[in-house]
């Protein structure tokens, strides 16, 4: 079956019947290695757009990876709200060091999220705005034969952005209505921001959830924190596929993450892949589940082929690390993935 990259993640994305999944890092792809070999790094490349599409498309250029993405991490969106963020790392992803609004549920003080601004200002300026011009110039450079994915950030995880992730969760026990309001004041930037990635070129857009993982929410929590604006924002794109990264073991909460009407689950490795599969069936494309950390950034060539084999042969849609890639994660590891799948027959 000769398919181009892209196809073959579109076909993947639709369900359909293929001879191979793809193998495509949905999640943060970029790696020193790649950075030194494009010439394209951090900090530089979270801040201009031609760095960042360089550097995006470097798994497709490097390894042989079938889809480009960006950008590379999760504060894009926090940054432009008024977080202060620390964006001046080579070998480490951008940190938020301040954030702006007081949310105490300990003391009943609550800032309002009215002083956010409008979501058609948020994507004007900023950080959102070299996104979006690094998603045209890779649709430019390789929408023919790649798929483009973009990641942005969940409202549940953004909002806790905003207020404090910890005295967010306390606030869902404590005074939810509050949480309320904040989950409810950014879903509409996250959905404008969504619609403008697929606008500006993107085929596919993965928003990653961290905070509404079983970690940090009992499972029966979960629709009303996080899914129920999850299906505004993210499962309502248009011309676009949507797919859901949530860290952690998501298995308690697949079936509510499918409800929300994305396209595809991207899952960590915490999850027994074939329990996946036959959990969720044909209710949405599984992208994942090979381990970041092992065994991608701490095991073998062979230990990265195991565990890439034991997805694709689980039914897997698409190939994909379970979360972000670590940075420092070694070229033989990313090449040993891509060489496993592509050498997968169903």
């Amino acid at each position: 079956m000769s398919m181009t990259p892209r196809e073959r993640v579109i076909a993947a994305m639709k369900n359909e019947q293929l001879d191979r999944p793809p193998v495509a890092i949905f999640t943060q792809s970029a790696t020193l290695g790649q950075m030194e070999k494009v010439g394209a790094a951090w900090p530089e490349a979270h801040k201009d757009a031609k760095l960042m599409a360089k550097l995006a498309a470097a798994q497709a250029d490097m390894f042989g990876f079938e889809c480009v993405r960006g950008p590379f991490c999760l504060t894009v969106e926090a940054e432009r709200l008024g977080c202060k963020v620390q964006v001046d790392k080579k070998d480490a992803a951008p940190m938020i060091k301040v954030h702006p609004f007081k949310f105490d549920p300990m003391v009943g003080e609550y800032d309002s999220p009215d002083a956010l601004m409008a979501p058609e200002e948020f994507i004007k300026a900023g950080r959102p705005a070299v996104v979006l011009e690094a998603m045209g110039l890779l649709k430019k450079s390789h929408g023919e034969n790649y798929a483009v994915v973009a990641g942005n950030t969940g409202p549940f995880t953004l909002a806790g952005h905003m207020i404090s992730t910890e005295n967010m969760v306390f606030g869902m026990m404590m005074a939810p209505e509050e949480v309320d309001k904040w989950v409810d004041a950014v879903t509409p930037i996250c959905a404008t921001y969504t619609q403008a990635l697929s606008d500006a070129g993107a085929d596919v857009i993965q928003m990653s959830e961290p905070s509404g993982s079983t970690d940090m929410l009992a499972p029966d929590m979960f629709e009303e924190a996080s899914g129920h604006a999850i299906k505004k924002c993210l499962a309502n794109v248009k011309d676009a596929f949507s797919v859901l990264h949530i860290c952690g073991d998501t298995y308690p909460i697949l079936d509510a993450m499918a409800g929300t009407g994305v396209t595809g689950l991207s899952i960590e490795e915490k999850v027994d892949p074939f329990k996946a599969v036959s959990a969720i069936g044909s209710k949405t494309v599984l992208v994942g589940n090979v381990g970041s950390v092992r065994p991608l950034f701490q095991g073998t060539p062979e230990e990265v082929k195991e565990g890439a084999l034991n997805s694709a042969k689980a039914g897997f849609g698409v190939i994909s690390s379970g979360c972000g890639i670590a940075v420092a994660t070694s070229n033989e590891n990313m090449q040993a993935l891509v060489d496993a799948v592509k050498g997968f027959k169903n």
